[in-house]
């Protein structure tokens, strides 16, 4: 694996879940592994869980981090190429990406989607480019279109509390008052097709995802149904791909609650953080028994202590 940057750098999903499993029951394993060895951390938006996550995890193996945040630390960064830098940006990618590599040994970036124009968020031309010039390796911690450390941390969650070998999971839009990209909703359907499991995705009219991310994947939009016999239901909201950027529709009764949770298998509830309560899923389900967001987020550190583990031990 030379970067991480979506599944498909992935040699072997199952058996790099097989070391996410391993990490999560002993993550002070290999705590000298990344002795006088360093992670550096740029974003271009907030974070919470991924930032501490990530520091977490570098902690665990004996790294130090260092973290810039690029508008309040750092210049702003050119990325396109042939640009003439006369207006607000002050460096170019290529020469940062070259300089930060003689500093870090690993290099996380965070860098989401303007929604403003389809071709330039899926070009992915930041983490792109720094693929390109940086000579260390790169680990997606959110683009545009993709988040992979979520994808594996919800994962490693279903591997944790699955009750049969192939569990039926459901990824369910969800409504919101901000329009959000489709990162983690793209990313977590690219790893449930390589992972065992039945995925089937639900949206209303309008929102399917890429096509590349739904082939071969039972999308259905009658949320009820598509939620009957499930082990698990992940909740995120995302943004109009095919009418880009847009709310479409903002239909409360796309709202997770107790009356579709009781048509699953005793599902497990499921979503990233931050969630809004009452829009996205009501109290009754995220507060229950079923939720597993805390531990799903917790996994995050276990996500990106595996994928450095896989760099360091290079």
């Amino acid at each position: 694996m030379e970067n991480f940057f979506s599944v498909n750098d992935v040699e072997d999903v199952q058996e790099l879940l097989k070391k996410a499993m391993e990490v999560k029951k002993n993550p002070l394993a290999n705590a000298t592994l990344g002795k006088h060895k360093t992670l550096g951390l740029i974003f271009y938006n907030s974070s919470l869980r991924t930032r501490i996550s990530s520091q977490k995890a570098a902690f665990n193996l004996g790294m130090d981090v260092i973290t810039l945040n690029i508008g309040s630390d750092g210049w702003q960064l050119e990325s396109k190429d042939g640009a003439i830098m006369d207006q607000g940006t002050a460096e170019h990618i290529k020469e940062a990406a070259a300089v930060i590599s003689t500093y870090v040994d690993v290099l996380g970036i965070r860098c989401f989607a303007g929604l403003e124009d389809r071709e330039t968020d899926y070009n992915e031309e930041v983490l792109q480019n720094f693929i390109k010039h940086a000579t260390v390796p790169i680990v997606n911690l959110e683009s545009s279109t993709l988040h992979p450390l979520q994808s594996l941390a919800d994962l490693v969650t279903i591997e944790t509390h699955k009750k049969k070998d192939r569990p039926k999971v459901v990824l369910t839009w969800a409504p919101h008052p901000r329009a959000l990209p489709q990162a983690v909703s793209n990313s977590f359907a690219e790893w449930m097709k390589k992972a065992d499991v039945e995925l089937v995705i639900t949206n209303p009219e309008g929102y399917d995802l890429a096509p590349q991310f739904t082939e071969g994947v039972t999308v259905e939009h009658d949320q009820k149904k598509a939620f009957e016999g499930a082990d698990f239901v992940y909740a995120k909201n995302w943004s109009s791909y095919d009418s880009y950027g847009q709310i479409l529709s903002a239909n409360p009764s796309w709202t997770i609650d107790a009356d579709k949770m009781a048509v699953t298998n005793d599902a497990k509830f499921m979503h990233c953080l931050p969630v809004r309560r009452n829009v996205v899923v009501a109290d009754e389900v995220i507060d229950s028994e079923n939720s597993v967001v805390i531990e799903q987020a917790g996994n995050r550190v276990v996500s990106i202590q595996t994928v450095l583990q896989e760099f360091l031990k290079k």
